[in-house]
């Protein structure tokens, strides 16, 4: 069973770090890459650049909770959820038309 984890590709585990604005700050936000794939993906969804989602949902943070402790946590806690709503609208099944 672990061969299927520790068999990826280590490019998916690697960081990279990208840098971007956050209300106005610039700064730097560091994961790994099968994290900012699944960022990538959430942007291009919801139609928006990268750092414009980023930014967007950091700014919604500030709103509801005030300031988060660890934002790339919240990232990749985000990802997790967009995979677990990806995964339960593909188990839905298909309306009848």
């Amino acid at each position: 069973m672990c061969q299927v984890f520790a068999g990826q590709d280590p490019e998916r585990y690697a960081c990279t770090t990208r840098r971007l604005r956050l209300n106005g700050q610039s700064t730097s936000i560091r994961l790994e890459n099968a994290f900012w794939a699944t960022i990538d993906e959430i942007a291009a969804r919801d139609g928006v650049s990268t750092p414009c989602f980023i930014s967007t949902l950091h700014s919604e943070v500030l709103a509801q909770r005030g300031e988060p402790g660890n934002f790339t946590s919240l990232l990749r806690c985000a990802c997790l959820k967009f995979m677990e709503l990806s995964s339960d609208r593909a188990s839905l099944p298909i309306a009848a038309e």
